[in-house]
């Protein structure tokens, strides 16, 4: 087994014996990464920085002091600012921006000793549900269906980051959050992601969709994987004025793989009319894992679900609409050829119509739409209210004893490029039907894989914790993990 393929767990045990070097390993993934180019999953690649990088770390390795993630590769998200390195949020309007600073996430990794090895591909601003909005192209999935050679998508925002993990190109990468851009791509890649609470991570030099929802975490091969990145990446920042001032347990050593006694919650507004016959037997399945692991299952209502998506297209936007502004072709990125006479007006009209995508495009019109000064009430505060509601729904589930909740990831396994080309945009949209809720409220979730389709695709189940608690939610993904033994691997086409 090739050194890339490790998980986080596996590399740093045999980085601190001795047995490879941060430099070889290193080797090991940008080998990968030229030869799978056809994912299209790496972007901007840094092989200069993560070898610089590497050998910093087998230096820190000889001293006996690393840290868990200290000379382990990793793909960083282009939504990350990274010094030096062009950070474009996979938008036109961001072309040649190379930022002077280093995002806060991106700089703890580097602390901990860990390797860029390039930025990687993502849906244009993190809106999209199937990376098919990037300035760079399509993210190819690496799994394909049985006997077709179509290509899949391998979900959004955070594609690039699924693909390249998924594809072993990197052992771990960064994913960002804004409702399900970590969990779906993962459930459809057949890897482990975790969105944590708001407030866990800094969003501090994370380029903005919409602020109150974003969130950055980890996509990885396990969940221990996962509890040893996000350990890393977790903690309070100044410099983000919604970051919490909150200690960061050990989440690795969480990880018990007992539940016993627990009680896990299935809320009956999640099956809905239409669900795949598969979706609905793999969610029956885990039912049955968590409670032979000793749990207490529990059927539980969330009454204001129904509602989640609807307000979530009216916040989200809105809130992109106002930091998608700061995009004008003045102070940085792309700034459109003007005719003469052309004035300041102009210049912003041409350059926003040059830099943006259409599904961009789409989402800046709506929330400016929702927030002008007629429609506010009617869907801005409306959706703003429904949003309360939601979070009181967790809120008094969790306060009825309630540990955490086991939904599907996602309503279908990965879906063809190009397939959704002709749909209505609400058709992609409801991809994120099972996550939106999770953003809207604020709380942890973690999408594991637990099975494949009759086609022979990962697909996966999500698990809700309460806030502040990914340490017993990494516990319950580690039983649900554990039970059902999901080892098999994208074949390599590429």
């Amino acid at each position: 087994m090739s050194a890339n393929s490790w998980t986080i767990a596996a590399a740093r045990d045999a980085l601190r014996k001795g047995e490879i070097s941060a430099v070889d390993l290193t080797m090991s993934c940008l080998t990968a990464i030229d030869a799978g180019d056809a994912l299209n999953a790496f972007v901007h690649k840094t092989p200069e920085i993560a070898l610089e990088q590497a050998r910093a770390a087998d230096a820190r390795l000889k001293g006996g002091e690393a840290p868990a993630m200290c000379g382990i590769p990793l793909g960083i998200k282009d939504l990350f600012c990274t010094k030096g390195v062009p950070s474009q949020a996979a938008s036109n309007i961001l072309k040649g921006f190379k930022p002077e600073y280093e995002s806060t996430v991106t700089s703890k990794l580097f602390e901990a000793g860990a390797v860029m090895l390039g930025k990687l591909n993502m849906d244009e601003f993190a809106m999209g549900s199937s990376n098919e909005t990037s300035c760079y192209g399509n993210a190819v999935n690496p799994w394909q269906r049985k006997g077709s050679n179509v290509q899949l998508t391998p979900g959004g925002s955070s594609g690039g980051s699924a693909s390249a993990v998924a594809a072993d190109l990197c052992l771990a990468a960064t994913g960002t959050d804004t409702g399900g851009s970590i969990r779906q791509p993962a459930a459809f890649t057949g890897i482990v992601g975790i969105k944590p609470t708001y407030g866990r991570v800094s969003r501090w030099g994370i380029v903005a969709f919409a602020s109150s929802l974003d969130q950055a975490g980890p996509m990885t091969k396990s969940v221990r994987d996962a509890a040893i990145m996000l350990q890393a990446m977790a903690g309070h920042d100044p410099k983000d004025s919604t970051s919490a001032d909150i200690p960061v347990p050990d989440f690795e050593a969480a990880l018990t793989g007992d539940i016993r006694g627990k009680v896990i919650g299935i809320p009956k507004e999640y099956r809905m009319d239409g669900m795949p016959s598969e979706i609905e037997a793999l969610w029956t399945r885990g039912i049955e894992m968590i409670r032979d692991a000793g749990a207490e299952v529990r059927d539980i209502s969330l009454p204001h679900t129904r509602c989640a998506l609807p307000a979530y297209y009216v916040i989200a936007p809105a809130e992109a609409s106002s930091n998608l502004a700061r995009y004008d072709g003045v102070r940085y990125g792309h700034r459109a050829k003007l005719s003469q006479g052309d004035g300041i007006t102009e210049m912003y009209e041409k350059t926003r119509a040059d830099g943006f995508g259409p599904e961009v495009q789409r989402r800046i019109m709506v929330g400016t739409y929702v927030l002008s000064a007629g429609f506010y009430d009617a869907y801005y505060n409306r959706a703003r209210k429904v949003r309360a509601l939601i979070k009181r729904d967790f809120e008094t589930v969790f306060a009825d004893g309630v540990d955490a909740i086991l939904t599907p990831a996602t309503p279908s396994a990965a879906f063809g490029l190009g397939e959704m080309a002709d749909a209505d945009p609400v058709q992609m949209y409801l991809n994120d039907v099972f996550t939106v809720t999770v953003n809207l409220a604020g709380l942890p979730g973690i999408s594991v894989p637990v099975g494949l389709d009759a086609q022979g695709l990962p697909l996966g189940l999500q698990l809700i914790g309460r806030p502040w608690d990914e340490a017993e939610l990494l516990n319950y993904a580690h039983v649900l993990e554990s039970r059902a033994g999901f080892v098999a691997k994208a074949e390599k086409w590429w």
